[in-house]
């Protein structure tokens, strides 16, 4: 069950050489505690030693091994549980979110960015073996996620994208270039960015054809989405009576996003409902895969619970002995 097992404190464990040093104790008091008393004859006692009296240092050496077992609870004993290696086939994809305000609009259930959310939530369930990490940007840019194995992480942090991280705007330029700097020095073969946005390029300090003028110098295909319908879309604001709507119109710089796919050998996708994304997954299928050696783990077990409980047991083992079967007290 546990490969590998280990001690988080192990320097506690010094203290097991008590151990040594209360029984010689014990041994000594014992042979010496002794009160004599005078019979005038002792042949009734001579056949006397029966079970009891054999073992009536039982519940002394269950108070020892409550103390050994406590020493090595607070030694924290842990283990790695079912560590292997394996190959496995993958890429790095970097998915880049756009979270400015704009992606509040409702004209996709319930807003543009919890379907994108989902869509991309779907998208990390099915590439199993791939490293997917996250980049957020609006204003500015940031890494939500460094590209992992551990997909559990990706969609918990996917989760946790919401509008106003960060100031507003829409840096396609800053988004993408901080997608590519995640990417850029992986082995893997093929490396790919998905970057999602509502809007046009309107803020930051990087010119988004340069930035896929970098991509493609680290070959990273990157796969643009253009997120929401035609015409107007829905906009919530608040006010003292409560959610008002606004109906803005849907810019989205298309051209742009064609040109970022192009440079890159990628594609570039207008998402209006869910159905566009799946032509994502069937041309990153395509991609050419890379062989990668990963080393798995869970997380790490510990084990000092279980000692603890063993030594709870035994305490109230020898509590019970003593008030009853051992008990020397009238």
């Amino acid at each position: 069950m546990f490969n590998n097992f280990e001690f988080l404190n192990p320097h506690y464990l010094f203290l097991l050489l008590i151990i040594p040093l209360l029984i010689i104790w014990y041994w000594f008091f014992n042979r010496y505690r002794k009160t004599p008393v005078i019979y005038s004859q002792i042949e009734a006692f001579s056949n006397r030693k029966n079970w009891r009296i054999r073992f009536r240092c039982l519940p002394d050496v269950l108070r020892m091994l409550v103390l050994i077992l406590l020493i090595i609870a607070i030694a924290r004993p842990q283990s790695y549980w079912n560590i292997m290696e394996k190959d496995r086939e993958g890429i790095d994809i970097v998915l880049a979110m756009d979270i400015s305000s704009s992606m509040l609009a409702e004209d996709f259930k319930p807003n543009r960015l919890e379907a994108a959310k989902a869509m991309a939530k779907e998208f990390v369930e099915l590439r199993k073996d791939d490293n997917i990490g996250i980049v957020a940007f609006a204003g500015e840019s940031y890494t939500q996620c460094p590209p992992t194995i551990d997909h559990i992480v990706v969609q918990e942090l996917l989760d946790k994208l919401t509008t106003g991280q960060i100031d507003d705007g829409t840096a396609i330029g800053d988004g993408l270039a901080t997608a590519v700097n995640r990417i850029k020095d992986s082995k893997t073969k093929s490396k790919a960015i998905i970057l999602l946005t509502d809007g046009m390029n309107n803020l930051g300090s990087i010119d988004p054809l340069m930035a896929a003028e970098i991509a493609k110098k680290f070959n990273i295909r990157v796969y643009t989405i253009g997120v929401g319908n035609n015409g107007l879309a829905p906009l919530p604001y608040e006010t003292p009576f409560g959610k008002q709507y606004q109906y803005v119109e849907v810019k989205i710089d298309e051209k742009l996003l064609k040109e970022i796919a192009k440079e890159t050998n990628g594609k570039y996708f207008r998402s209006t409902n869910k159905k566009s994304l799946q032509s994502i997954f069937n041309d990153i299928d395509k991609m050419e895969k890379s062989v990668v050696n990963t080393t798995l783990f869970q997380q790490k077990a510990e084990l000092g619970i279980f000692f603890i409980a063993i030594a709870l047991l035994l305490f109230i083992a020898e509590e019970l002995l003593r008030k009853t079967l051992f008990n020397t007290k009238p």
